[in-house]
C-alpha cells in the first residue's frame, strides 16, 4: 500500500504540523521572507469571485428547532486518514490531520473546545502541488493577518497565497508544475468551516443523515461553466479549455491560457459553507473523487456508521472505506479522512416499538357484558 498523510504514514491523527515532503528549490523559496511578502502582494482574486466571503445558501439546519441550536454540546474530535495508490501507476493524492492547530502551530487557543485542522489534496500531473499545499496550506491560514478575527476571510487568502507561493516554487524549477484540488476543514469550538476548490468532498453525518459540505467544481456545472466563460475560458466534452476536469484547482500556473496574472478559468479561491455542531452531528468524511466515483453521499455515510458502531475507529473506518472502494473499482488514487465529534460510537437509530393502545366502544362493552350476565345466569 502506498499513501500519504502530509509526509506521515497511514493511520491515526498527526500529534505535530506535517513536516515538509520536499526538498529542492521550493523549500528554499519558502524559507524566504522576500518570497513570502511577494506571495502575500500578488494575490489576484478572479473578476467573477469580487465578493465578501459568505457562507453557501444550501440550507443545512432545515429540520433544527432554536432550542436544539442553542446547546452546550461541546464536540470531542478524534480523526483518522487512509490513502492507497490504486490502480494507478503513481500517487498523486496527500491529507493531513491536525486535531490540535493552534498548539501544533504556537498559537494560543481561543475558543473553548476543540481547534483542529484537516485537509484533502488530490493531484493531477504530478504530486509536488499536493504535497506543497498539504505542508503549506495550515501555515498560510493561522499566519494570515485576519486570523482568527475573520476566519473565513483567512482561510479564502490563504488557498490564494498557497496558490502564488507555488507558482513561485515552479518558476525557479519546472520540474515541480502540477496542479491539486484542495478540501480543507477547520473545527474551532462548535464551528465547522469547510473550503473546497475542486472535486473532493466533505460530507457530514447528522443522525444518519448524509449532509454535503462542499460541492464538486467541475466544469460542466452551471455556475462554474458561467464564471469560466466570463473569464476567457470555454468547456470542452466536460473539460476545462478541453484540458482539465475540474473548474477550480491550486497550481497548474504552467498550462497555458488556465491562469495569469490578471486571473483566468481556474480559480484557486475556495467555496466554503459552515454550521455550528450539536449532538446531533456524529462525524464528517473528507474524500477525493475516487472515494465520490463509486459511493454516492448517503452511501458513504451509511457505511462508514455502521462500521464505526462495529468498532469506534476512525482510521479503521477510512481503511474500510479505501478498501471498499477498490472492490468497487474506483480507478483512481485514494484518500479519506474521518473526524468525529464524539468519544462513543453513533447510537442506534432504531426506534423502539409504540405501545399500541386500543379501547372498545360502549356498543361493545354492552355486549360484552350482556355475554358474562348469560355466562353467570347459567
Amino acid at each position: 500500500m502506498e499513501g500519504s498523510k502530509g509526509g506521515e504514514q497511514n493511520g491515526s491523527s498527526s500529534e505535530s504540523r506535517p513536516p515538509n515532503p520536499l526538498a529542492g528549490a521550493y523549500r528554499q523559496c519558502l524559507s524566504s521572507n522576500r518570497v513570502a511578502s511577494a506571495c502575500k502582494k500578488s494575490l489576484v482574486r478572479h473578476p467573477s469571485l469580487q465578493v465578501k466571503v459568505r457562507m453557501s445558501d444550501v440550507p443545512i439546519e432545515p429540520d433544527m428547532t432554536e432550542g436544539a441550536r442553542e446547546t452546550n454540546f461541546i464536540p470531542i474530535v478524534r480523526s483518522g486518514g487512509w490513502a492507497d495508490i490504486g490502480f494507478r501507476q503513481s500517487m498523486e493524492d496527500a491529507y493531513v490531520c491536525v486535531d490540535d492547530f493552534m498548539l501544533d502551530y504556537g498559537h494560543e487557543n481561543f475558543c473553548e473546545g476543540p481547534n483542529a485542522f484537516y485537509g484533502v489534496f488530490d493531484g493531477h500531473g504530478g504530486k509536488h502541488a499536493a504535497d506543497f499545499a498539504c505542508n503549506h496550506l495550515p501555515r498560510f491560514i493561522i499566519e494570515d493577518e485576519d486570523f482568527p478575527r475573520e476566519i473565513e476571510k483567512a482561510v479564502s487568502s490563504a488557498f490564494l497565497q498557497t496558490d502564488s507561493a507555488f507558482a513561485e516554487a515552479c518558476s525557479m524549477d519546472t520540474a515541480l508544475a502540477s496542479g491539486t484540488t484542495a478540501l480543507a476543514v477547520l473545527v474551532l469550538g462548535r464551528s465547522l468551516l469547510v473550503a473546497n476548490a475542486g472535486d473532493c468532498r466533505a460530507v457530514l453525518c447528522r443522525r444518519g443523515k448524509a449532509i454535503e459540505m462542499s460541492r464538486d467544481h467541475k466544469p460542466i456545472c452551471i455556475h462554474e461553466r458561467k464564471r469560466i466563460e466570463a473569464l476567457g475560458g470555454y468547456v470542452y466534452d466536460g473539460y476545462l479549455n478541453g484540458q482539465l476536469n475540474v473548474a477550480r484547482a491550486l497550481g497548474d500556473w504552467h498550462m497555458e491560457g488556465m491562469k495569469g496574472q490578471h486571473g483566468g478559468p481556474l480559480s484557486a479561491e475556495p467555496e466554503m459553507m459552515s454550521t455550528m455542531l450539536t449532538e446531533e452531528d456524529e462525524f464528517l468524511i473528507m474524500g477525493c473523487d475516487g472515494i465520490w466515483d463509486v459511493f454516492r453521499s448517503q452511501n458513504a455515510v451509511d457505511f462508514a456508521r455502521r462500521k464505526l458502531q462495529e468498532h469506534n475507529d476512525p482510521v479503521m473506518c477510512c481503511k474500510e472505506l479505501v478498501d471498499e472502494a477498490l472492490k468497487r473499482k474506483s480507478g483512481d488514487n485514494l484518500a479519506v479522512v474521518i473526524v468525529c465529534f464524539h468519544s462513543k460510537p453513533p447510537p442506534s437509530l432504531v426506534e423502539p416499538r409504540r405501545r399500541v393502545q386500543r379501547s372498545i366502544s360502549a356498543e361493545g362493552l354492552r355486549e360484552l357484558q350482556s355475554f358474562l350476565d348469560d355466562l353467570g345466569g347459567k
